[in-house]
């Protein structure tokens, strides 16, 4: 499933709509950057609270084209020009990350 098609299913609000509309395969879930620089795919998207520039940067390096920021967190403005520079989707939702991780999954069952 496309990134764009993923957040519509999950009525996911787009935040930066700059980038590449990528197959998803999975979800990683973590806050903890170092755990998702180790373990995270290309093919994942990111589900966090973490709404800073750290997070696009690790999204970068893993590959990550897509990040799922929980919880209506804000998103700071230099957060979403970093997405933007590198290409990489920012939606916000007001679901918690298991929430979050569970609508991916049933997304990607479907």
């Amino acid at each position: 499933m496309k990134l764009s098609e993923m957040a519509t299913h999950a009525n996911w609000a787009s935040l930066q709509p700059e980038f590449v509309d990528s197959e998803v395969e999975a979800a990683y879930t973590s806050d903890l950057l170092s755990d998702v620089m180790a373990n995270a795919h290309d093919a994942d998207v990111l589900i966090t609270i973490q709404a800073h520039n750290n997070t696009i940067a690790v999204a970068s390096l893993a590959g990550i084209k897509g990040i799922v920021i929980c919880n209506d967190r804000s998103i700071p403005e230099d957060m979403l020009a970093s997405a933007a520079k590198e290409k990489i989707a920012i939606f916000r939702t007001s679901q918690n990350q298991f929430q979050t991780s569970q609508t991916v999954a049933n997304a990607l069952d479907a």
